[in-house]
C-alpha cells in the first residue's frame, strides 16, 4: 500500500498540459496548487527575518483578537 502526501513540501508543482488545455485555466491550476502547498505563505514568512520574541508577541496578539471575536459573537446571540 503506498501513501502519497500531495501536500508534501518536497514535492515539485506538476501541471501536464495537453494540446486542448486553455492557459488561463492552466494558471488558475496552479494558483490553486501553490495555496494549498502553502508556498506564499512560507515564502512571505521567509522573505524577513522575525525574532523570536516579536513572533511570539504576535501570536499571543492574534489569540487574543480571536477571543474578542467569539466572546463578542456569544454575548450578541444570547441578547436576540
Amino acid at each position: 500500500m503506498s501513501y502519497e502526501n500531495k501536500k508534501d513540501p518536497k514535492d515539485k508543482i506538476r501541471i501536464d498540459i495537453t494540446d486542448g488545455f486553455a492557459v488561463e485555466r492552466a494558471l488558475k491550476k496552479f494558483k490553486r496548487l501553490c495555496d494549498a502547498y502553502g508556498i506564499v505563505k512560507e515564502y512571505r514568512a521567509r522573505e524577513a527575518y522575525e525574532k523570536p520574541s516579536v513572533k511570539n508577541k504576535l501570536k499571543l496578539e492574534n489569540a487574543e483578537k480571536r477571543r474578542n471575536k467569539t466572546s463578542s459573537k456569544t454575548r450578541s446571540s444570547k441578547k436576540i
